[in-house]
C-alpha cells in the first residue's frame, strides 16, 4: 500500500471512531461541565475538530483559510474557537456551548476537507519539512499523523470516559 493510501486509512478511521463515540451523545450530556479539570465532552469534540480545520488549512496547506473562517463561519456550532496553543484551554471548555447537530455537520466537512488534502499529495510531499510554530519543524507526514489521526484518537477516549462516568456506553465496539 502506498503511503498516501496509509494515511488516508487511517485518518478515515480514526474520523469514524470519533463519531461512532460521539453516537449516543444528546445536548445536555454534551455540555455537561465534569467536576475538576476534565472538559465537558461537547468542547473536547470542538476542540478535536476544529483543531484539525485550522492546522490542516492555516498551517499545511500554506495559510489557506479554515472552513471555520471561510464558507462554514458562523455555522460550525461551537460559540467560539478554541484558544491558541498556549492559551488557557480550560477555561475555554468551560464556557464554549456547542450545537451537536451543528458542529457534527461543520466535523464532516472538515473529515472531508482533510481527505482531499491528503489525497491531493505525494509520497515526496509526506517528507517535505514543516515549520509550525509553537509545535517545531517536522516533516508533513508528522503533522499529518498527529492531527488527523493521534489527536482525535485520543481525545476520542476522552469522550468515551465521559460518557461512561455517565452512564452510557463509551465506544462503538
Amino acid at each position: 500500500m502506498d503511503p498516501i493510501s496509509m494515511f488516508k486509512m487511517q485518518i478515515e478511521t480514526a474520523h469514524g471512531i470519533v463519531e461512532g463515540t460521539m453516537n449516543g451523545v444528546d445536548e445536555k450530556l454534551c455540555q455537561k461541565l465534569p467536576e475538576g479539570e476534565a472538559h465537558p465532552i461537547g468542547a473536547t469534540y470542538a476542540h478535536t475538530v476544529c483543531g484539525e480545520d485550522f492546522l490542516i488549512n492555516m498551517a499545511l496547506r500554506g495559510g489557506k483559510a479554515p472552513l471555520m473562517m471561510g464558507e462554514w463561519a458562523g455555522k460550525t456550532g461551537v460559540s467560539e474557537p478554541p484558544p491558541a496553543p498556549g492559551g488557557d484551554l480550560l477555561a475555554w471548555a468551560k464556557k464554549v456551548q456547542v450545537d451537536l447537530a451543528q458542529a457534527r455537520k461543520y466535523a464532516q466537512a472538515v473529515y472531508a476537507n482533510t481527505n482531499e488534502y491528503v489525497g491531493s499529495l505525494s509520497a515526496a510531499d509526506l517528507d517535505e519539512e514543516v515549520d509550525i510554530p509553537g509545535f517545531g519543524k517536522h516533516p508533513r507526514a508528522y503533522f499529518l499523523n498527529m492531527i488527523a489521526v493521534i489527536h482525535p484518537s485520543n481525545h476520542c477516549g476522552e469522550i468515551a470516559a465521559m460518557k461512561g462516568m455517565n452512564g452510557v456506553r463509551g465506544y462503538p465496539f
